[in-house]
């Protein structure tokens, strides 16, 4: 399929130059980027009759589709469930572990279909699943019948608690804690082997384990060091909260990063979930090592985790460490739209050190784009719009009320857009988001079975906020 989009109104190409194109057109070679430039030039390097589809882009405006580093899938059901007057342990311990030890294989799918199809609707064309916490064929299957382009893998820990927490099934613990970290790092070989490259190669899998406290040291380690063994990456949840970096001090002596550098632990293929608790010198050791960051700030505002008072992402980023954005789950952050993400990372730090100069609109777009792929090991064909990249982007309707009128698209993006002006997705070549449908999906369908599903899981887990705990002592 030879498809020219011309004239579009500018293209933010998220290159090393940064290069804003005005006037610009694209051709899209079957799944990837032909050719950019000026629509003149464009026009006298293509012969018109050459295209199977000419698409007016004189009231669009593109940027490379977002990438979100951090995406929980398989919690999609449990939207608005949880209280917002949880801390991140107790709502892990009492809320979350309860809730995925009521869902099933299907529910898993459906909660990811619908996620996929949001992320879609927002503009995010790749993703780091955290991974399946029942079956990753299904997963994989669902990101393969939808079109994106993603990472999952398979949920696993292997320390138990002394004591269970209620609504944790013997079910659950047997499926998601290994005896030891032998066993673990056995089946996740075996999961990576058996999905990595699906879907002609849209879909990667990686070495994923659950992180923190129901994670032996050993296995924190071993999971990076089997992640380069087979050539992937592997992401895990760490300095996750000032409550976890003090359970960890009072254990172990250190702080959560310093435990796992202390072991050898840190590397250039690892991307770290959340790290809001770090030291200075933690960062320095970061650095040195390759290590990156998935920060999540919609999930520090909403659970309190400290990112604006404690965090030292600004200092992270001085110090050259790769951190993508992400969404998080939609229970943890609220939704999975990562342009709210990039909005308030472009201007939390400004406001919590009353510094107009930090991060802003540049840099929050590139942690959305071209650091997201790189964080995702992606970005030799996807982040930014060139020639002979995959063609993943965004198409803005600059006739919608959020664009009319605006001067800067780079600031209009990440302040003033959201996903309502979203007129296409395309990944790999496909418009998979257009005149208002997810073009792979019967979203009618998914949303009635959806709803079903949500409010049977929420049932059979017993979560209420009259009696299930908002504080926790679990791994204390």
């Amino acid at each position: 399929m030879h498809t020219l989009i011309e004239n579009l109104e500018f293209i933010l190409t998220v290159d090393k130059e940064d290069r804003v194109l005005n006037r610009a057109s694209v051709v899209v070679e079957n799944d990837r980027i032909l050719d950019v430039g000026p629509a003149a030039e464009v026009a006298q390097r293509h012969p018109r009759a050459s295209f199977d589809a000419v698409i007016d882009g004189s009231r669009y405006g593109m940027t490379p589709g977002f990438i979100d580093s951090h995406v929980h899938l398989s919690e999609t059901l449990s939207r608005a469930v949880f209280p917002d007057n949880l801390a991140t342990r107790a709502w892990v311990f009492h809320w979350a572990k309860p809730f995925y030890a009521s869902v099933d294989g299907r529910d898993e799918v459906v909660g990811t279909l619908i996620g996929l199809a949001e992320m879609l609707r927002c503009g995010t064309t790749s993703f780091l699943d955290m991974g399946a916490q029942n079956d990753v064929a299904g997963v994989v299957r669902a990101i393969d019948e939808t079109g994106m382009r993603g990472i999952t893998g398979r949920h696993a820990c292997d320390v138990r608690p002394e004591k269970i927490p209620e609504g944790w099934t013997e079910e659950m613990m047997a499926h998601h804690f290994f005896p030891n970290a032998k066993v673990a790092l056995a089946e996740l070989e075996a999961t990576v082997k058996r999905h990595h490259g699906a879907a002609g190669g849209r879909v990667r899998c990686w070495v994923n384990i659950e992180g923190k406290e129901p994670c032996s040291l050993e296995l924190h380690v071993g999971s990076r060091a089997l992640a380069e063994k087979l050539g992937v990456g592997t992401t895990y949840h760490l300095a996750t909260s000032i409550e976890e970096a003090r359970v960890s001090e009072k254990k172990y002596g250190v702080w959560p990063v310093s435990r796992i550098a202390n072991a050898g632990g840190l590397g250039p293929n690892l991307a770290i979930a959340h790290c809001v608790a770090v030291t200075d010198e933690e960062i320095e050791r970061m650095a040195r090592a390759g290590t990156m960051v998935a920060f999540c700030p919609a999930t520090s505002i909403k659970l309190a985790k400290g990112a604006s008072k404690i965090g030292k992402y600004p200092e992270m980023l001085a110090a050259g460490i790769r951190i993508g954005i992400g969404t998080d789950g939609v229970s943890a952050g609220g939704n999975l739209n990562l342009m709210r993400q990039m909005y308030l990372v472009a201007g939390m730090f400004k406001d919590a050190r009353m510094d107009s100069t930090l991060v802003g609109a540049k840099k929050a777009l590139r942690m959305a784009t071209i650091e997201g792929a790189q964080l995702l090991g992606w970005d030799p064909e996807i982040g930014s719009i060139e020639r002979g990249k995959k063609a993943d982007f965004v198409l803005f309707d600059l006739d919608h009320f959020e664009w009319v009128p605006y001067g800067d698209p780079l600031q209009a993006v990440v302040y003033s857009a959201s996903p309502a002006s979203i007129a296409q997705t395309w990944v790999d070549g496909k418009a998979l988001f257009r005149d208002g449908k997810v073009q792979s999906l019967d979203e009618t369908a998914l949303h009635r079975e959806a709803r079903e599903r949500a409010a049977a899981v929420v049932k059979r887990a017993g979560l209420s906020s009259a009696h299930t705990p908002t504080v926790t002592s679990t791994y204390d």
